[in-house]
């Protein structure tokens, strides 16, 4: 006898956006809620499963068998099975068995379930997402946090490997919550972006391998437990960035591949459906119903966890139909070209989505390393609508060049200006990730070229640049005070290194150059604006020095950057415009940062044309430093040294 009894939250309104793509809040409807039928309490079950031909729920509350509780197909060919279960309650451990049309029987986990198991058997729960929220405040004015004229500084982490209880295991997200929110509100970061906290069975694959799209892992907690550390940062003035990822999924058995027996999620063709490099399974963005599945997962972390901001993963293998494939391994879209058509016109709805949905208040993404034109360009524009990308170009040659030894340095001298040719093309946010310190590629810190002072000197150098270039910024944990060795997911970072000075002045740096970036608004206000940036000198290769300024929308709002890339000490001559005076406010070789401590003194104003401009001032410059200097009101010359205070 099946004790399922019929039930639907579904309305025909429902149905039809679902089939269309476009309904936006399928975990309302789909998954396991705890509903009452007719004064009976229990739950209702619903799920996707076209080709299915008979859809059971199995648990620990039937002993795993498949003939008791039966769901019933809808009418309407939506291919949704559905049907309510009486007494059950949070908890609940549950699978779907799927007998498919060729007489195979699945066990998939429940794709819209709100908690996982955390073993191999991995079963859904019967779960809630309510949570008494405490952060109105911050949702009130997040929009002025997340805007492109906002200051934008993210602290990128792998919640696993922060930080780790003394017996190496996870802490759980309210400790967490205790230890990083202290830190990160210190160090000056506007922002966290946690890799991916969507539930995955593979621990080395970092949280990129998703097989719960709807449920927050629950290695480190319960989903409360994550809304609360959220809740928290939002307390402190801190936004949630989270890590999402609709370009693949893996293929295990209880997940979605071959979900009810049919290619439902990813096309059947390999050449479309199947990653060659991560042996993973792309989704079909084709297929309205899997749109909907996507846009609605985003809509969930948005609206139900508060999230402020998503970065979309791997975007350039979802455009490019030829990404890691050889000749004869994809085939051409319908012009004959290399994009996946179906792919960007999925991203273009999704942007249009959480942004008429959430407005300014968030912000989306791009993870994306071609030059794939208007990714943060407006739909309505022919644009793909994020509202920033990953600027890897930068990254990439910005990395190359302080690699490179000091003699040769001046053969790779437009590595560091090449940026400026096209940093206004796009939103960018320059990122020195989890990916540049994996997998061989060494830490920051063993990627400078030199001695251990001089590796040193050259990453607090890299890092004014990188804090003082047009754009929002992102640093991966760790950087910010010299991880020495390679991030390993399975430890935490290595914090007893802070006991020594070198580590400890980096940090300090960082933290300092966070406070600048922050406060001063010629470094964030125009970062995306043209009238931001400008070179005083870009060519200098002898020496390796550039100079560049950083200018607000006030016209006295201007700061002059210089940046000292050879280890040598020098007496250096800028031209700057009539009428202005220059102090000193930030100097990377000072002794707190474990500088050699050289004063980049300001010893000599001259009214003649240098540079192209009518007047000049001569100042020492430390070795491989970079100096900030501010422009002041004209006033009798005298020299200028100052520190900048927060």
């Amino acid at each position: 006898m099946n004790s399922v009894k019929t039930y639907t939250l579904f309305t025909d309104h429902d149905i039809y956006l679902f089939k269309e793509g476009k309904h936006y809040r399928l975990y309302e409807k789909f998954g396991s809620h705890s509903v009452e039928k007719e004064g009976t309490s229990g739950v209702y079950f619903s799920v996707w499963a076209p080709h299915a031909t008979k859809v059971s729920v199995i648990g620990d509350f039937n002993k795993w068998n498949s003939t008791d509780h039966i769901l019933y197909p809808r009418w309407d060919e939506s291919g949704i099975w559905e049907g309510f279960i009486e007494g059950l309650e949070w908890g609940t451990l549950y699978k779907y068995a799927i007998e498919t049309a060729h007489g195979e029987m699945l066990e998939k986990s429940d794709p819209y379930a709100l908690s996982w198991e955390q073993n191999i058997q991995a079963a859904s729960l019967v779960s809630t997402n309510w949570y008494e929220w405490n952060d109105k405040e911050w949702m009130n004015s997040r929009w002025k946090k997340n805007s492109i004229e906002a200051p934008i500084s993210v602290y990128e982490l792998h919640l696993g490997s922060w930080r780790k209880s003394e017996f190496n295991t996870f802490l759980n997200y309210r400790d967490i919550a205790g230890e990083l929110i202290p830190y990160v509100k210190d160090m000056g970061f506007t922002h966290v972006e946690f890799m991916p906290v969507m539930e995955y069975p593979y621990d080395p694959s970092w949280g990129y391998q998703i097989t719960g799209f709807y449920a927050a892992t629950s290695r480190f907690g319960s989903p409360q437990d994550l809304m609360f550390l959220i809740d928290e940062l939002h307390k402190h003035n801190i936004g949630v960035i989270l890590d999402w990822v609709p370009s693949h999924f893996p293929g295990d058995v209880n997940g979605l591949h071959r979900f009810d027996g049919s290619y439902l999620y990813e096309p059947e063709d390999p050449r479309k459906g199947f990653h060659p490099d991560w042996k993973s399974y792309i989704f079909n963005y084709g297929r309205n119903e899997v749109k909907s599945f996507l846009i609605s997962n985003a809509m969930f972390w948005l609206d139900r966890y508060h999230v402020d901001g998503l970065r979309v993963d791997a975007v350039t293998s979802m455009l490019h139909l030829d990404y890691s494939r050889s000749e004869g391994e994809w085939e051409p879209n319908i012009f004959g070209g290399n994009v996946n058509l179906e792919a960007k016109a999925f991203l273009q709805e999704f942007n249009t989505a959480v942004y008429k949905e959430f407005g300014n208040a968030i912000i989306t993404i791009a993870e994306e390393s071609s030059d794939f034109p208007m990714l943060t360009k407006p739909v309505h524009d022919g644009g793909v609508g994020f509202g920033m990308k990953w600027m890897m170009g930068w990254m990439h040659d910005t990395l190359d060049y302080f690699e490179e030894e000091f003699m040769n340095r001046k053969y790779h001298h437009h590595k560091l200006t090449f940026a400026s040719m096209y940093m206004y093309n796009e939103n960018y946010m320059m990122p020195l990730s989890h990916d540049e310190v994996v997998h061989g590629k060494s830490s920051l810190i063993y990627k400078m070229v030199g001695d251990e002072w001089q590796k040193f000197a050259n990453l607090r150098t890299l890092y004014v640049y990188m804090y003082t270039h047009p754009g929002a910024k992102l640093l991966f944990m760790g950087d910010e005070f010299g991880q020495t060795s390679e991030w390993n997911f399975t430890k935490s970072l290595d914090w007893d290194l802070l006991q020594y000075h070198v580590h400890k002045g980096l940090q300090t740096l960082v933290k300092d150059l966070n406070f600048i970036y922050r406060d001063i608004p010629a470094f964030y206000e125009n970062q995306f604006q043209k009238d931001g940036f400008e070179w005083i000198e870009a060519d200098d290769l002898e020496n390796s020095i550039y100079v560049y300024l950083r200018k607000g929308k006030r016209r006295d709002d201007v700061f002059m950057i210089i940046l000292n890339l050879l280890p040598k000490v020098i007496d250096y001559k800028i031209g700057v415009k009539a009428g202005t005076h220059w102090e000193v406010i930030f100097n990377s070789d000072d002794e707190r940062y474990a500088g050699s401590g050289v004063e980049p003194e300001i010893w000599s104003e001259q009214y003649e044309e240098y540079m192209r401009h009518p007047k000049s001032i001569t100042l020492k410059l430390p070795p491989l430093a970079g100096v900030i200097l501010r422009q002041t009101k004209d006033k009798k010359y005298k020299h200028h040294r100052s520190k900048f205070r927060k």
